[in-house]
């Protein structure tokens, strides 16, 4: 499958670019080798990284054909942990819900043009997605290929055709994966999810995604590519279920906003790194369509004849059995520190955890444990590390998980509630920040606030990422918050989701 003038990509990755006069220019290059292992779970096509050894890089092209229990809630959970995983930068990340069509006439006339000038002998450029040599070399190479498959499908394929479904290409590129291609390599993994991809064009842009290195998974829920068997036989085929009408919501990068007024913190990669992860925080903006997938902040109107539901006066804030701080700090030893493994068993990161249940349950922040493929927890006075892949449910808006270990626990109570909190009250965190195992801090309730919907305590107890989980006490020893998120741009301005929360969540576990 040639075409005049194009570069060439055979098998063994041999670039040759055709030169004036009909010679060939021969360089080494990286060639792709599809599908060398079984897919038989969406769980491992996440998971397997293909390898880079000889200028020969692994990649996987698989169709996942129908439904299985709790399809939606299965990609959604994958949206969120390859989130997670790239923004610490460990991979790229999309999942496409359409191809849009190249409806504009300037961008249609941009791209055919940067198609002519490559078929003149330049280079492929495009607007969003700075073009280095090797990017520019594997695009090529993958558009011959794709655009020779393209032609040998269709009979009587004009030049007007190959031109036309080239700055498809392009455009698609340019502006759905400009996240993902942004600084590629050949070592990058980058995994891509596609929906409901029917026609010709679409599925040998899936195709081509994987001669730039990417692991692409087509979720064809409802009916298989109408495509031939020649071009089926590019992907894997990996069966979920019958065919269903599901129909999946916009996938939304929210672990990639970049807006500066809030991070959701996250655990570091290292014991000595922290990674943080933005959202928005804009007051009383309307929640529309420009700011989904952000994290608004809404700080309730002052009233002189109306209380937020927290608050109270301080007369009724309990004042008895109060322990001394030392007190308090000797209950860190229902506190634990969560390092999270990857699936080569090497640490990603560390967060903190709270014993809820006898039985082995620990309470900690979602964000902590999502990404990760198995947990080791590691306790006071006790040198044995407790390894476990129990994920026993998780809630993403609340933020909130709960893993199991096996060993029986001393867990903390959990505030019932009988007396409201109040501004002024104060507190103790305990957690395990940037690592240092089971720190302990106090402070002040300084406030209560309402982030995308849910009821959170500010508090100024310092914390930092790796208290992710950690336990926010009050003075009787009662957990009143779980630590999960602070203020870049302001000092000991973090937050904790509520003990009410907490109790409906984790309500039979302790």
């Amino acid at each position: 499958m040639q075409l005049s003038g194009f570069v060439i990509h055979d098998k063994i990755g041999i670039k040759r670019r055709e030169t004036k006069g009909g010679a060939y220019k021969v360089d080494k290059m990286v060639s792709y080798r599809h599908n060398t292992m079984q897919i038989n779970s969406l769980d491992t096509f996440l998971g397997v990284k293909g390898g880079c050894s000889h200028d020969v890089r692994d990649v996987y092209f698989v169709r996942a054909l129908g439904e299985d229990s709790g399809y939606c809630d299965k990609i959604c959970q994958a949206d969120r942990k390859m989130g997670a995983q790239m923004a610490r930068a460990r991979l790229r990340y999309a999942r496409l819900k359409s191809l849009p069509q190249l409806s504009n006439a300037e961008d249609a006339a941009f791209y055919a043009g940067k198609y002519d000038e490559w078929r003149q002998g330049g280079k492929l450029s495009l607007r969003n997605i700075s073009m280095t040599e090797a990017l520019g070399d594997a695009l090529s190479a993958g558009m011959t290929e794709v655009l020779g498959r393209y032609q040998s499908q269709k009979k009587q394929t004009s030049e007007s055709m190959l031109r036309n479904c080239a700055a498809k290409y392009l455009f698609w590129l340019d502006t759905l994966l400009k996240d993902v291609l942004s600084g590629w390599n050949e070592g990058n993994c980058m995994k891509i999810l596609a929906e409901d991809v029917r026609k010709v064009q679409e599925y040998l842009f899936c195709y081509l995604l994987t001669l730039l290195g990417c692991d692409v998974l087509l979720l064809e829920n409802r009916e298989d590519a109408d495509v031939s068997e020649d071009l089926k036989n590019l992907s894997q085929k990996l069966v979920l279920g019958p065919y269903g009408t599901s129909s999946l919501p916009e996938y939304s990068p929210y672990v990639l906003q970049t807006e500066q007024s809030m991070r959701i913190e996250t655990r570091q990669p290292t014991l000595n790194q922290a990674v943080e992860r933005k959202a928005s925080a804009n007051g009383n903006q309307d929640n529309n369509e420009g700011n989904r997938g952000s994290i608004r902040v809404t700080i309730p109107e002052r009233n002189k004849h109306r209380s937020h539901p927290h608050a109270s006066s301080p007369q009724n804030v309990r004042q008895t059995a109060e322990k001394t701080f030392e007190e308090l700090a000797q209950l860190a030893s229902s506190i634990v520190m969560i390092a999270v493994h990857d699936s080569q068993r090497e640490v990603i990161g560390t967060g903190s955890g709270i014993m809820i249940g006898r039985g082995g349950y620990i309470l900690t922040n979602d964000h902590v444990v999502s990404g990760g493929r198995f947990f080791s927890v590691r306790m006071e006075d006790d040198e044995e590390i407790y390894p476990t892949d129990e994920i026993i449910k998780y809630n993403y808006n609340l933020d909130l998980a709960v893993i199991r270990i096996s060993k029986q626990l001393n867990p903390l109570p959990i505030y019932n509630g009988t007396q409201k909190l109040a501004r002024g009250q104060k507190v103790v965190a305990i957690g395990s920040p940037l690592g240092l195992f089971n720190s302990v801090s106090d402070g002040i309730i300084s406030g209560f606030r309402n982030i995308r919907n849910v009821d959170m305590i500010q508090f100024t107890a310092p914390i930092s990422p790796g208290s992710s989980g950690g336990a926010v006490l009050n003075m009787q020893g009662e957990v009143i918050g779980i630590s999960t998120a602070g203020f870049d741009d302001g000092q000991n301005i973090n937050l904790a989701v509520s003990y009410e929360d907490i109790r409906m969540f984790a309500r039979g576990f302790y």
